[in-house]
């Protein structure tokens, strides 16, 4: 079994707080930027890990749902003490979620899964499809040096460049791009509809990056089919590719076995892998697509 698919973080490392909104913001179309004061989580966190969020005091929906890091902010102390996640709203939890306000509390437990595995390279190429751009400000900010994250803080070798292929339904529901280039990262968008950059695939756009930069690494998030044609497109490049799984989950810490995926394994065979503990970053080369 690959090391990435080893579970490194589990729930009893995880703390679980009533926390209070700071904001709760709209970025894109149905595309929501939610910001919240945890200093335990803030600190702990790193890029490719979640939490699962839940609506204070609501039993309807029960569930909490998982959200990925998208980036922490520090303190009057310089000391990470504020998270953000970006969720779009596509249900009755995130419908509802998009009229809490400032003020209000919300119930989150993590940092839960294990994050994304620093690994030396020229040029980082993230591959986001629809909503999968969330786990990649953070990283990239690390991979610039820009930002450090987790205690202690992770030691991550800068590197020289980092690209965004990101694409979506439409330009309406682009969302960060402005962040993404404020922190040094060239985003090279697709749509399906050509509203805005290369009318088609994003895997298009990653094909033509990666055949002009054979140093790179790729890290990838979104739809299934897209993440699998990535990590095809990554092998047949020799290419490392990481990919974050987005297996539905319903408790975040192991117990249901609801999010399973199927993994390969050394000895050629494959068996069922937890996303919520056991990913939900994962070798590209060692999924069962």
């Amino acid at each position: 079994m690959t090391e990435l698919a080893h579970a490194v973080h589990f729930a009893h490392r995880a703390c679980h707080e009533q926390v209070t909104i700071l904001e709760n913001t709209r970025i894109a179309r149905d595309t929501f930027r939610l910001r919240f004061e945890c200093p335990k989580l803030a600190r702990h966190v790193v890029p490719g890990q979640f939490l699962m969020l839940r609506l204070a005091g609501c039993d309807d929906p029960l569930l909490g749902r998982p959200m990925a890091l998208y980036d922490t902010h520090d303190g009057p102390d310089g000391v990470a003490s504020e998270v953000d996640v970006v969720y779009l709203v596509v249900g009755k939890m995130t419908g509802l979620l998009s009229r809490v306000p400032s003020g209000q509390k919300l119930e989150v437990w993590g940092p839960l899964g294990n994050g994304f595995a620093p690994q030396a390279c020229e040029h980082l190429v993230m591959v986001a499809g629809g909503i999968g751009q969330t786990p990649f400000l953070a990283l990239a900010r690390e991979h610039l040096g820009r930002r450090h994250y987790g205690h202690p803080a992770r030691k991550v070798r800068p590197v020289a460049r980092v690209t965004l292929c990101y694409g979506a339904r439409n330009k309406d529901y682009l969302a960060g791009i402005p962040e993404f280039e404020r922190a040094g990262i060239e985003v090279l968008v697709s749509t399906d509809d050509g509203s805005a950059g290369h009318h088609g695939l994003v895997t298009e756009v990653a094909e033509q990056v990666l055949a002009a930069s054979p140093a790179a690494r790729v890290v990838c998030c979104g739809p299934e089919r897209m993440m699998e044609a990535v990590a095809h497109l990554a092998a047949r490049l020799r290419v490392p590719c990481q990919v974050s799984l987005e297996t539905p989950m319903a408790c975040g810490i192991g117990i249901c076995f609801s999010c399973v995926a199927k993994v390969r394994d050394d000895a050629g065979g494959w068996d069922y892998r937890r996303t919520c503990v056991e990913g939900p970053i994962f070798d590209a080369a060692s999924i069962e697509w």
